[in-house]
């Protein structure tokens, strides 16, 4: 199937706009007003998390948070974001950048029991097979979304660029909602199953009196509803913890629906450059990286910053 005119969310590779379109730069207003918030911020010496966007900030980046919430709500899902010419700022000034373009799209949301809020991604050698996200090895990653093991949905994903990887490490997008015509069409045994509970892992961020697992339907909904939950690993290690294998159907529709969500047809890719940030609709893109080489030199080595934010 392809998408129509009215689901423009169900794109696929040879539907969606041109690449040259995903990127917004931001306005000259915004970036003067982001200018006067970090000079306030070198001032004051404060952490880049205690920095809020002024009010004049959130006038000025007014139009630009509308345009950038449309295409993540009701358009591709997904923007790549840029702060004036590169080099206008220094690492440590686009991370505060960053968090400040994030406070007009969304509330920021704690990424694990600690409270973190901007987490570094970036390998550290270690492996998802004893405990480890996949955020800090240099394995690709699978389709997947991020939460999926939280009780609070989460909205939008930012990626920020500070160094790309050696070689690899590019980021992948499908359209959740292509996912689910072709399955409807195809496989809709598949789809009911997908729209069930299954046991999520919920990898260490486990609070006291939670249970280790949670339990969700990895895809269901409709339109403004439709939201995917998933990242198999967790899945599968979940289903191990609660002492419930996954049964044979199950199996089947993840694997069912792995194959779909990798189809070249229905994907888009791209690498992500030095001080671009990535921002994307949680709720129905599946993301993914590939596996990347990084650099020696310890200066060089891919880095990049997530930001989880939820629509006010």
């Amino acid at each position: 199937m392809t998408s129509t005119k009215s689901e423009p969310r169900a794109w696929r590779a040879n539907t969606i706009d041109r690449p040259e379109s995903w990127y917004y730069p931001l306005s000259d207003a915004t970036l003067a007003a982001l200018d006067r918030d970090l000079r306030g911020w070198k001032r004051d010496a404060m952490p880049v998390t205690d920095l809020v966007a002024s009010d004049a900030l959130r006038t000025a980046g007014t139009i630009d948070g509308d345009r950038i919430r449309a295409a993540l709500e009701n358009g591709r899902g997904f923007v790549v974001v840029t702060a004036g010419a590169p080099g206008r700022y220094s690492p440590a000034e686009l991370t505060a950048v960053y968090w400040l373009v994030g406070q007009l799209l969304g509330r920021p949301f704690a990424q694990n029991v600690q409270g973190t809020l901007l987490y570094d991604v970036k390998d550290t050698g270690q492996d998802v097979r004893y405990g480890a996200r996949f955020s800090v090895t240099n394995a690709e990653s699978t389709f997947h979304t991020d939460n999926s093991f939280g009780d609070d949905v989460l909205d939008y994903v930012g990626l920020l660029c500070l160094n790309s990887a050696k070689s690899g490490g590019l980021s992948q997008l499908v359209s959740a909602f292509a996912v689910r015509d072709e399955l409807r069409v195809k496989l809709p045994a598949v789809l009911e199953l997908l729209g069930r509970p299954f046991h999520v892992d919920r990898r260490g961020g486990v609070r006291p009196g939670e249970q280790p697992t949670a339990r969700f339907p990895v895809l269901h909904g409709e339109r403004e509803d439709l939201l995917i939950r998933y990242l198999r690993y967790w899945i599968e290690v979940g289903h191990e913890k609660a002492g419930e294998p996954l049964a044979a159907d199950q199996v089947n529709a993840l694997d069912a629906l792995d194959r779909v969500a990798a189809q070249s047809e229905l994907r888009v890719e791209f690498m992500l450059r030095a001080g671009e940030m990535l921002f994307a609709n949680n709720r129905w893109l599946l993301h993914n990286r590939t596996g990347f080489e990084d650099h020696e030199e310890p200066e060089k080595k891919r880095h990049y910053v997530r930001l989880w934010l939820q629509r006010e």
